[in-house]
């Protein structure tokens, strides 16, 4: 494509009238389309559906350690999971939390333990100007739950090797600043994994408030799209090694590796931090759904069967990221107006759009049958202050409409570039 920044006046009008023309066409096929959460699609979860023969009709209701897992009890999960997990996180079994569904409101529980108990300090509550480190573009969920709980959120530029530790290191000298969400794998949504040298300086951080954690959502741990998939530094081990094992507070789930309203989370952390979160858990809780646990336990004995399963996950989800990402390279490389990520893994492609064109994107994607994650909306308080960044999530629709999809939005970020330079021509 031609580089519309060196076009002339009457090149962009012509260019202009080409792309709209384009989009009009679009528009009229009355699109349906939904790219705006990283939801797994019907055939991948089709891959978990034997899960539901593995627990009762003969197989038995009882856990390797002989629990009934019908009953009360089992407040940290069964030994299985904590096995399974153990591996995943490259931690013991014994630091391991398993609970329901949701990743998500193990963060909230804990983020809500630290406002009324404090997390190895005063309650949070008694902070008044406590703040939050916030990488971005980063996780709008992260986000607001620290906004719920009256945090100042503080925006941490992203690069291609992870956050600004230089902005880190110096934030954390603050005794107000209490902690910093990180998806440090394949991240959500720049799909970068955090180099060896974050994490070692994550590791190492020598915060001035003694209750400062990383929040280490570690989401997209074995979500590869390739065999060779990115490798990632065991955060706990650095720290660790630099006599700082509370510093992390660790989460990962099965959302997208079995069903995301089905799955098993987990919470994992120093034994100092496993003992505090486990001592308030049995006020909240008799146990978690341990049948589902066991349904999941039988289905996924190891790291080895877990990560055969996720090369059916890979199987499925890398076409549609490639099929977006060869539009782009089709309809906006060259055109100096966009760049994007090229994710190996997770769920998302971050694009830049220009400054101040990623409201009227998906505004016109909208118009064109076609949803996005509200522009922003990866940003503290859903302000993107640039206007440039759309977090793109390929995974939900089928491969067909992701490659319609695609084309509505490269052509929508073609025109948006366009009525913007033709205003400034």
């Amino acid at each position: 494509m031609a580089d519309y920044l060196k076009m002339t006046p009457e090149e962009l009008q012509q260019e202009y009238k080409t792309v709209k023309a384009e989009y009009e066409k679009l528009r009229q096929l009355h699109l349906s389309l939904d790219m705006s959460r990283g939801k797994p699609g019907f055939d991948n979860m089709d891959l978990s559906e034997k899960m539901f023969d593995m627990v009762g009709n003969g197989t038995g209701f009882k856990s390797i350690t002989g629990i009934d897992c019908r009953n009360y009890g089992g407040l940290d999960g069964l030994q299985e999971l904590k096995n399974l997990f153990g591996e995943i996180l490259e931690m013991s079994p014994d630091q391991m939390i398993v609970g329901g569904n949701s990743s998500l409101n193990m963060m909230f529980d804990t983020i809500a333990q630290g406002m009324t108990h404090g997390l190895g300090g005063a309650p949070w509550a008694t902070v008044a100007d406590r703040k939050f480190l916030c990488p971005v573009p980063g996780y709008d969920r992260h986000f607001a739950i620290t906004e719920y709980f009256g945090f100042e959120l503080i925006p941490i530029p992203m690069s291609e090797e992870g956050p600004d530790m230089d902005m880190i290191e110096k934030a954390v000298q603050d005794p107000s600043v209490k902690g910093i969400w990180c998806v440090p794998k394949y991240a959500n949504p720049e799909g970068i994994t955090y180099s060896d040298n974050v994490v070692r300086r994550m590791a190492g951080l020598k915060p001035a408030a003694k209750d400062f954690h990383i929040f280490w959502d570690n989401a997209y741990v074995v979500h590869d799209l390739y065999d060779e998939g990115d490798k990632l530094l065991n955060i706990y081990e650095e720290c660790v090694k630099v006599g700082n094992p509370d510093l992390p507070i660790i989460f990962a789930s099965t959302s997208k590796i079995t069903f995301p309203g089905a799955g098993v989370a987990v919470e994992a952390a120093s034994p100092n931090n496993v003992a505090m979160l486990k001592g308030r858990m049995k006020y909240q809780t008799i146990g978690p759904d341990k049948l589902n646990q066991l349904r999941h336990a039988r289905m996924l004995h190891n790291l080895a069967e877990l990560k055969e399963h996720m090369k059916g996950h890979a199987a499925i989800l890398r076409p549609k990221f490639e099929a977006v990402l060869a539009e782009m390279d089709k309809q906006l490389a060259g055109t100096g107006v966009a760049h994007w990520t090229k994710p190996r893994g997770g769920y998302f492609i971050s694009l830049y759009v220009m400054s101040g064109c990623a409201k009227r994107v998906e505004e016109l994607c909208a118009n064109a049958g076609m949803v996005l994650t509200p522009a922003g909306a990866a940003y503290p308080y859903g302000k993107d202050p640039a206007d440039s960044n759309l977090r793109i999530a390929p995974s939900y629709p089928s491969k067909a409409d992701i490659e319609i999809g695609s084309v509505v939005l490269c052509t929508a970020v073609r025109l948006a570039a366009l009525e913007k330079l033709r205003a400034k021509a």
